[in-house]
């Protein structure tokens, strides 16, 4: 346990930074499985609203996935995988593979 007054707040600080990361981190999961779903919904019953649906959460993703890279919760290279990953799902869906 911490002796001095600073290494105290240090504890505090630690602490209250964790917990705020952990909440990026589990929205920013929420929206992935969002996109995610919605791609698999879209793939399922094609459609205007579907294809909407997907780039509105899409859209939602990456601006919450820049925002984690921007405060230092992801390395910036985690976030430029998981919207790769993202991207790579939506085109899957919308355009679907080519046989030739």
């Amino acid at each position: 346990m911490a002796n001095n007054k600073s290494s105290k707040k240090r504890v505090q600080i630690a602490e209250r930074n964790r917990q705020e990361n952990k909440s990026y981190k589990s929205a920013l999961r929420t929206l992935m499985k969002r996109c995610l779903s919605a791609c698999t919904a879209y793939s399922e019953a094609p459609g205007d609203a579907a294809k909407q649906n997907i780039q509105t959460s899409m859209n939602q993703a990456f601006s919450k996935i820049d925002k984690a890279v921007k405060r230092g919760v992801l390395h910036r290279n985690t976030g430029a995988n998981q919207k790769s990953r993202l991207s790579l799902a939506v085109k899957q869906a919308i355009e679907p593979a080519k046989t030739t």
